[in-house]
């Protein structure tokens, strides 16, 4: 007799920005593309169990520089109320430009059991390891100061 086994679905979140609002109301912009790249992702990982949720997460017109951004708020209460399995992001980039904002967006990620994908990249990552290369920069007194760190945040080996 085979015992089938039960692929556990991945609830899925996209997450979208682009900073001026010039192009926003044009039939088809950058949040656009970049939304149509991740759903397409997605689907490709339906075979693992990856679903995309019904929420969009769109902050068009907000720079990167900071974490104030109305979608991106409500995105990280999502994740604080477990309703999201994975983020999935056209680039890095789209969810913060700044590396002591990434490190926390990761601890956050991190305590929900939630993964963080770049569709550019194409790499799934789990921040466990991540905390070191944190801890170790706030020894060195913060982001950016070593090359190492850098080096093995930018590659992906988190």
């Amino acid at each position: 007799m085979r015992v089938r086994s039960k692929k556990k679905s991945a609830r899925c979140a996209i997450y979208t920005r682009v900073s001026t609002d010039q192009s926003l109301d044009q039939d088809f912009n950058s949040l656009d593309a970049q939304y149509d790249a991740s759903q397409a992702y997605i689907r490709s990982q339906a075979h693992a169990g990856w679903n995309l949720i019904r929420t969009k997460y769109d902050d068009g017109g907000f720079s990167g520089v900071n974490t104030d951004r109305p979608a991106l708020q409500r995105l990280l209460d999502d994740v604080r109320a477990n309703k999201i399995d994975i983020i999935v992001v056209y680039k890095v980039d789209r969810l913060t430009r700044s590396l002591a904002d990434f490190a926390k967006l990761v601890e956050l990620f991190d305590q929900h059991n939630v993964s963080f994908v770049s569709v550019k990249g194409r790499r799934r990552r789990r921040f466990g390891g991540f905390r070191e290369i944190h801890r170790h920069e706030k020894l060195r007194g913060g982001p950016g100061r070593t090359r190492t760190s850098n080096q093995t945040v930018m590659s992906g080996r988190l």
